[in-house]
């Protein structure tokens, strides 16, 4: 309930006008799917309470590549076939977007529309369409004719599917209130959808062009009636700079005196390393909050590593910063950083631990004695459609020396460094880059427990590679460089983004050369967004 997109979708399909009835279904945890087996009980929806086979249409999102067994296990649970070759006519259209939908072959035996772009520039065009053709095989045919959509089982070699945006993003005036806590509980609007700032690693930035932002007005409005309607205590600002919304401060301005009346508070999840982000943090958060923490991503340690992804910010900023953050009273900072970026040495490796040290120094230098840095490190996954797609990811042994090798240079207890495992940084990364083979690995995998492997206590990777030699198949053939004149899995889907651009962008970070922010100066990527 935590994901903006399902209130989106919800939301904006209720607004159509249309007799359509939407609701919401779920993956049981483990315990829940065996005792389900055992009393032959099916999946069903949270709120009608509806078997989900009975639905017209099931709609999964992807947003990482760690759910997949999980979307077996809920077509499996509804009483469904896994796989879409297997379905008659009178079963449900099975269709998915999100981020996965960018790379479809590796779900493409068991989905059966793929929606290549945002909702509100396909729902409007395919929903009538499911609405129409009551019979499954007749529907197919018909999703197939329209723009952005993926049908597997009905698409020809040398086709292309083209990614469908939205020039207007829907306004939501009420949300979905969880009856239980979830990791963002609070109401939430987007302020503009997209990002100008290039960095080579990052799909979202890419996929996402051109920015388009959401009136100020029609923000205020959307974040004020969903307080309104639901009682929530705080409101996020959402999108992947918030800090960039060219009204941002005078949004806050408007903001601040209705919901302190409600004794609410405002937030941004995304902060850029600057003075006008922390200055913004201080209005937001308050005295009250500043014995909580800060959070940034530099990305990289060193500034030779950070122009090679165009991050944007240089060491001057990034103390600069700190130093700000101190001096204004917080005491608790955390950091982001990647391991296994393109040329990454050494060195860069150990400028983590010592720019992580540099914060912590500054800290008490600042007087806050009980200053503290967390750190988090994660491994670099390359991803498709990002000028990085052809670069060979790291491996588990690889990633597991480079974490240990940062967390052996800290020697402070105010100093603390973890980093995410690699184990499942690597079947991310196998999975992000796969192609219509992986979909027997990932069948093979469900088949013999896979589940929930986005969550430690689940994850086995040795269930993963039993799956990969069952199946005949090498995972590193996922993870290698690819060559530049190679044929990717992903090619026929175009996301506006040309992969000129993306190949000029892999050369400039070869060289260390920055790409400014689209929005001062165009860098020609393909989009088409320049008036």
């Amino acid at each position: 309930m935590s994901y903006y997109g399902f209130q989106i979708i919800e939301g904006f399909i209720n607004a159509m006008g249309k007799n359509y009835l939407v609701d919401r279904a779920y993956c049981v945890w483990p315990d829940m799917e065996a005792l389900m087996r055992s009393h032959n009980f099916t999946l069903a929806s949270t709120e009608q309470k509806r078997p989900v086979k009975d639905f017209d249409v099931i709609a999964f999102t992807l947003p990482h590549e760690t759910s997949y067994t999980n979307i077996l296990t809920m077509i499996d649970l509804a009483g469904l076939p896994v796989k879409s070759s297997q379905r008659d006519s009178s079963s449900p259209v099975i269709i998915a977007g999100g981020y996965g939908a960018y790379t479809p072959e590796v779900l493409s035996e068991f989905i059966d529309v793929f929606c290549v772009g945002e909702a509100e520039a396909l729902l409007p065009s395919l929903l009538p369409v499911l609405d129409e053709c009551r019979n499954r095989d007749d529907a197919l045919s018909e999703c197939a004719k329209i723009p952005g959509c993926y049908v597997p089982l009905c698409f020809h070699e040398g086709d292309t599917v083209t990614r469908q945006i939205s020039g207007k993003l829907f306004a939501l005036d009420s949300m979905i209130v969880p009856s239980v806590n979830i990791v963002h509980d609070r109401a939430a609007v987007e302020l503009f959808r997209g990002c100008g700032r290039g960095c080579r690693f990052c799909q979202a930035g890419m996929v996402n062009r051109p920015v388009r932002e959401r009136p100020l007005s029609e923000a205020k409005n959307s974040i004020m009636n969903i307080m309104n309607s639901t009682g929530w205590e705080e409101a996020g600002l959402l999108s992947l700079a918030s800090c960039d919304y060219s009204g941002i401060v005078e949004l806050i301005d408007e903001l601040s005196p209705a919901l302190n009346n409600k004794h609410a508070k405002l937030s941004l999840p995304s902060l850029r390393m600057d003075g006008f982000s922390i200055g913004l943090a201080e209005k937001l958060e308050g005295l009250r909050s500043k014995h909580g923490g800060i959070t940034f991503a530099p990305e990289a340690g060193t500034q030779r590593l950070r122009d090679v992804i165009n991050k944007g910010i240089n060491e001057e900023m990034i103390l600069t910063c700190l130093r700000e953050i101190f001096s204004r009273g917080w005491e608790r900072v955390k950091l982001y950083f990647m391991m296994g970026l393109p040329t990454e040495t050494d060195d860069d490796i150990d400028a983590i631990a010592e720019l992580s040290y540099r914060a912590l120094k500054l800290g008490r230098a600042m007087g806050r004695k009980r200053a503290s840095v967390s750190v988090s490190v994660s491994g670099f996954v390359p991803k498709s459609h990002t000028p990085f797609q052809w670069e060979r990811q790291n491996s588990i042994t690889e990633l597991q020396e480079k974490g240990r090798r940062v967390k052996s240079l800290v020697h402070d207890r105010a100093l603390s460094i973890s980093y995410h495992e690699p184990e499942q940084t690597f079947l991310e990364g196998v999975l992000s880059r796969g192609d219509k083979r992986t979909c027997g690995v990932i069948l093979r995998a469900w088949e013999t427990g896979a589940r929930f492997d986005n969550w430690t206590e689940h994850f086995d990777l040795t269930r993963w590679l039993e799956a990969f030699e069952y199946c005949g198949l090498d995972p590193e053939e996922f993870t290698r460089e690819r060559g530049e004149a190679e044929s990717l899995a992903w090619d026929f889907v175009n996301v506006g983004v040309s992969k000129e651009f993306l190949l000029r962008e892999r050369h400039r970070a070869y060289s260390g050369v920055l790409t400014t922010d689209c929005r001062t100066g165009c860098a020609a990527c393909g989009v088409g967004c320049v008036k």
